[in-house]
């Protein structure tokens, strides 16, 4: 092999490598932000927290809309106090003005960015796509908790609320959905 070859294959191994390392890097940050709560990711549990704490802790709720979203979208309340490892319960309301179905998906976090290890939801209207008819209002719930031992981390003691936060985005409406959605009653 010639010296120009060697440097070609070296290059193009590098391209491949690095190519592998782009495709990769967004599965790879996401799971890194989910296991570590890294960026105000929460955490997800099937059910609520063994250990409830005296401390109490203020959860504020924020909605907001991407530019394309034409639906209005808000908390029920704006916060609520529970005890640190309560199950606690909140719910979001969304509305469609428009004279056509709209499908929607939330991407959501959590602020301080640091509490997004410690608040974990055990449901929520963010973990599937929500589709609303003209002018259909729907309540959405998400059902949370703070772990624990947020009280043992030197970051995040002390800390006195946690914002979460969520922005509805338009999403493309479900291939399936003319079988799945609602037929107006035959005309005689």
């Amino acid at each position: 092999m010639t010296a120009n070859q060697k440097v070609v294959s070296r290059l193009l191994g590098v391209v491949v490598v690095m190519g592998a390392l782009a495709w990769a890097s967004v599965p790879l940050y996401d799971l890194f932000c989910r296991v570590t709560g890294f960026g105000g990711t929460t955490q997800v549990a099937s059910e609520g927290s063994d250990t409830v704490l005296d401390d109490m802790i203020r959860i504020r709720f924020d909605a907001s809309l991407a530019r394309d979203m034409p639906w209005t979208f808000r908390p029920v309340e704006p916060h609520v106090d529970i005890r640190i490892g309560e199950t606690g319960l909140a719910f979001y309301e969304a509305h469609n003005p428009t004279d056509r179905p709209i499908a929607g998906t939330a991407s959501f976090n959590v602020a301080p960015f640091e509490t997004g290890a410690y608040f974990v939801k055990i449901a929520c209207f963010c973990f599937e796509m929500q589709v609303l008819q003209p002018g259909e209002t729907v309540l959405m719930p998400v059902t949370f908790f703070v772990d624990p031992e947020i009280v043992n981390d030197p970051e995040t003691v002390g800390i006195p609320a946690i914002t979460l936060s969520y922005t509805f985005h338009v999403t493309d409406m479900p291939e399936d959905y003319a079988a799945l959605a609602p037929q107006a009653p035959a005309a005689n």
